[in-house]
């Protein structure tokens, strides 16, 4: 199963990133809008367990296609960055993958919309999110921590605080914080 390694910071604005990756001579990979669609079991052991199961759309606002793939997240490893084992499965159906989780005893725990633009540059993924509720963030993902954090350098956001939480996460305790109970975000 591979590792994901990645750096996520929470930005004002990322127009002074998307500066500074076209001045790196960073390639622009495209824009999409990704509606996450978190599952879990009735009694929330994959939360508890600080592990993930997802089903995102990724629409493609370029060409207007989509891709479905269902993602298991395994808990967080300690160190510096955000890491966790990952294994992805691109999908043809959302609604055939979404009866199938459900099927196996995973019931929706909540959905949410990302907009996200992705960047490659010095052999990482550069992710520039926006996500309702919480605001913008830039993710930095790569093959390991030296990468991740070279690239967070270049960027001129080593100083930004590295956030570990996932943005299911952070979500659900804005939610909570907040006394709402929606259980599909979306933007306006």
């Amino acid at each position: 199963m591979a590792v994901e390694i990645e750096a996520k910071m929470s930005v004002p604005d990322h127009e002074r990133v998307r500066y500074v990756l076209r001045e790196r001579g960073a390639r622009e990979v495209g824009k999409v809008l990704e509606t996450n669609t978190f599952f879990d079991a009735e009694d929330r052991t994959l939360l508890a367990a600080d592990k993930g199961l997802r089903l995102r759309t990724n629409h493609d606002l370029a060409t207007g296609t989509d891709r479905f793939v269902i993602t298991y997240k395994g808990p967080r490893q300690p160190g510096p960055l955000k890491s966790r084992e990952e294994a992805e499965l691109e999908v043809s159906n959302a609604g055939d993958a979404e009866r199938l989780l459900e099927s196996l005893g995973y019931k929706k725990l909540m959905s949410f919309e990302k907009l996200r633009e992705t960047w490659e540059l010095g052999g990482c993924k550069v992710e520039l999110d926006e996500v309702p509720y919480l605001g913008k963030y830039v993710e930095v993902e790569g093959p390991a921590e030296q990468a991740v954090l070279k690239v967070r350098e270049t960027l001129g956001l080593a100083e930004r605080p590295i956030v570990k939480s996932s943005y299911i996460s952070l979500l659900l305790s804005h939610l909570e914080e907040n006394r709402l109970r929606h259980r599909e975000i979306k933007f306006p």
